[in-house]
């Protein structure tokens, strides 16, 4: 699925990621936690291509297809999927209308046929129920007017939409109530499946106990410097990262 290897990538003259490895096979959900500064935000640009991250070395494949050689628009296409930790709004822009518009754009990408305005319509409503979003919310712009919660089940609703074959979700628990938390956890439970994956971002254990993972990392130094199961993600919630940073 993704494999990202010995990758390095320097902002504004300092080294951010200093040769990560990750494998995350079909079917898997991976969780990356580590300290603030650590490299997690970075890393996920650099999977999505967002301008200004584009690693120095180092390779990012998903299923065999080399990413580096795609614009973020042809990894969307691919199935890339990534939820913001800051999430924008676009005052002017229908939510509907920017949803249906951006999925057809990737159909279009894949040779499928657009979906229906009636098809859509259903759709949508249904998965804005599952993510707490109400008809009024939906009738703002994309975000507009939104707190930051909001913004975070917006990022739900899309990746529920999009069906994606990979998706990152940087600190989607950030600022998220219990309920909010449940309800990611049922969206990504509901989108697990063989041939889908998750690369979760995370300071806390608590997303963890809505999404149990296959596997986490810890990221330190912008490095990986710890695997484990899900119980690592219990050690560092007892024992913090200081346990790690030196050997970073």
């Amino acid at each position: 699925m993704l494999t990202i290897n010995n990758l390095h990538l320097t902002l504004d003259g300092i080294p951010i990621l200093n040769g990560v490895s990750l494998d995350v096979p079909k079917g898997e959900v991976h969780a990356i936690m580590g300290p603030n500064g650590s490299g997690k935000s970075t890393l996920s640009y650099a999977v999505a291509g967002r301008d200004g991250y584009e690693p120095e070395s180092g390779d990012i494949t998903l299923d065999g297809e080399n990413l580096l050689d795609l614009d973020p628009s042809e990894r969307a296409a691919k199935g890339v999927f990534l939820s913001f930790q800051s999430p924008v709004a676009i005052p002017g822009v229908a939510t509907m209308n920017f949803i249906r518009t951006a999925m057809n754009a990737q159909r279009q990408a894949r040779d499928e046929e657009e979906i229906s305005s009636a098809d859509f319509l259903k759709v949508f409503r249904e998965k804005a129920k599952v993510v707490g979003l109400t008809p009024e919310k939906l009738k703002r712009p994309f975000n507009e007017g939104y707190s930051g919660g909001e913004k975070k089940r917006m990022e739900m609703l899309q990746m529920a939409m999009f069906e994606p074959r990979f998706a990152i979700m940087d600190e989607t628990d950030s600022g998220l109530d219990i309920d909010a938390l449940k309800m990611v956890g049922d969206v990504v439970n509901d989108l697990r499946g063989p041939d889908r994956g998750f690369l979760v971002i995370t300071h806390y254990q608590r997303l963890l106990d809505h999404i149990k993972p296959d596997r986490v990392h810890v990221l330190a130094g912008g490095r990986i410097v710890k695997s484990g199961g899900p119980e690592l993600a219990q050690a560092l919630e007892e024992g913090g990262y200081d346990q790690f940073t030196e050997a970073a």
